[in-house]
């Protein structure tokens, strides 16, 4: 019998190497781990929406509707002298307050009283009598619209008036929007004499000066 020849190192190694190679898959890249990146969180970042101005037609009617419960929350004041909290507070629980410029009605029940004299000595000059012996829907209305007339310069003088006349055609008596107007009129003349005045040129010019009808 011929006996084996032992393999050699080499040939044992050449055997190895192929037996090592055959188990290996065919064309398989080799593998690479991509690095984990940590995904966001699905929190969406913050972004403030714009605010949207409410169209000039609704905030002109909530405005309106202010003025009317500032009329009558500054009529409970003279009458009764109750703290201006307390009539807010009231104001805001007994009434709809909805589609009404709550910051303005604020503003004013507070603005009108912390100010008071120097309105009244505003309106004053240009009344048939005490402001004392006026009616007291006279005098809040008064007051409210030469509070617009000095204090809120935003407002037209026309407006601050137009509104006064408005109050007092609901809450006065039958002729008292007359007398309103009279008084207001001449008020917005010392305190918005530049506005009036230009306001009054403006007229006379269209006047003179007709715009061309097609």
């Amino acid at each position: 019998m011929n006996e084996k020849q032992p393999l050699d190192d080499a040939s044992h190694e050449g055997h190895a190497n192929a037996a090592s190679a055959s188990t290996k898959p065919r064309n398989e890249k080799p593998r690479t781990e991509k690095p984990r990146t940590e995904k966001p969180r699905s929190e969406k970042p913050r972004t403030e929406k714009p605010r949207t101005e409410k169209p000039e037609g609704t905030r002109i009617a909530a405005r309106r509707k202010a003025r009317r419960f500032i009329m009558q929350a500054l009529y409970q004041w003279q009458m009764t002298g109750d703290s201006l909290s307390s009539i807010e507070a009231q104001f805001r629980t007994d009434n709809d307050m909805r589609k009404t410029d709550v910051a303005y009605f604020h503003e004013l029940l507070h603005g009108v009283p912390s100010c008071v004299a120097d309105l009244d000595s505003a309106i004053s000059p240009f009344l048939d009598r005490e402001i004392t012996e006026l009616d007291q829907v006279e005098r809040a209305i008064l007051r409210l619209a030469t509070y617009e007339l000095l204090k809120r310069q935003d407002i037209p003088y026309r407006v601050a008036i137009n509104e006064g006349i408005e109050l007092a055609k609901t809450f006065g008596a039958t002729e008292s929007h007359k007398y309103v107007n009279g008084v207001l009129d001449k008020v917005a003349q010392r305190l918005r004499y530049h506005e009036v005045n230009a306001q009054r040129l403006e007229r006379a010019a269209q006047r003179q000066n007709p715009p061309d009808s097609d």
